[in-house]
């Protein structure tokens, strides 16, 4: 799935890696839980990666201008890349992709059903605004995975561009009617609590990610800090939607 970075969004500096974030994958798969944590998770995002292809795919169909559908089929083609990268890492960790994803299918086709775009504009709001909250999810546990786990989720997470070019064509449509605005300020905070939803969902019916997060195969992951993560995906949710000249 596309990150969006915000145009003014800084990044700090990491801080030195400790516990499982120090070790490499063949140390710290030992690990029963923790492989289970890693499978369930580049599971989840193997087929969230896959719908992204799809719904992109069926978003082109809505697109005004033949250039505006070419860059969207652009943009399915790098996620069916990512797909991919998952997919075949699934498979180099003895984990079958398609049972590593099955159990994410259903909550995430529901959430897309629930989410469906009515025009282009609302698609590219959801692509900015809802793929932007799950990227930020999982960058928050990346930083707890081990180094090559880590690498290949920072990677399958990169912008295949949607980001300014959403921001580019959602502030173009708000100048020329300004009343679209309200409407697809709206239609972001709906998005915003359906994808939060389905991220606390996604961590609390799979035991072995739960753990992971709250501190049992993650060092120094507890609830306080579970709760400081979704305030930080929040506040960067409100910097997207001033990027696309939205009212949080």
């Amino acid at each position: 799935m596309p990150s969006m970075e915000t145009p003014d969004e800084t990044t700090e500096p990491a801080p030195a890696a400790t516990g499982i974030a120090a070790l490499d994958w063949a140390t710290a798969s030992a690990e029963p839980q923790y492989r289970a944590a890693v499978t369930d998770l580049l599971g989840a995002l193997a087929y969230g990666e896959l719908a992204a292809f799809e719904r992109l795919a069926e978003d082109a169909k809505l697109a005004p201008t033949l250039s505006d559908k070419a860059e969207l089929a652009a943009m399915a083609s790098a996620e069916f890349h990512h797909f991919e990268q998952l997919r075949d890492r699934l498979a180099a960790i003895d984990a079958e992709p398609t049972a590593a994803m099955e159990p994410f299918a259903a909550a995430l086709d529901e959430f897309h059903r629930q989410t469906a775009p009515s025009d282009w504009l609302e698609g590219l709001v959801k692509a900015y605004v809802g793929d932007s909250i799950a990227s930020d999810f999982y960058r928050e546990v990346a930083a707890r995975l081990d180094s090559d786990t880590r690498e290949l989720v920072l990677a399958v997470l990169d912008d295949t561009g949607h980001a300014s070019f959403a921001v580019e064509k959602v502030r173009a449509a708000i100048e020329a009617e300004p009343r679209v605005g309200g409407r697809l300020a709206l239609w972001a905070r709906r998005l915003m609590g359906e994808a939060l939803s389905q991220a606390q969902r996604v961590v609390a019916d799979r035991d072995a990610l739960s753990t992971m997060l709250v501190g049992g195969v993650a060092d120094g992951f507890d609830l306080a800090e579970v709760g400081r993560m979704f305030t930080r995906i929040t506040e960067a949710h409100t910097k997207r939607m001033a990027a696309l000249g939205l009212a949080a």
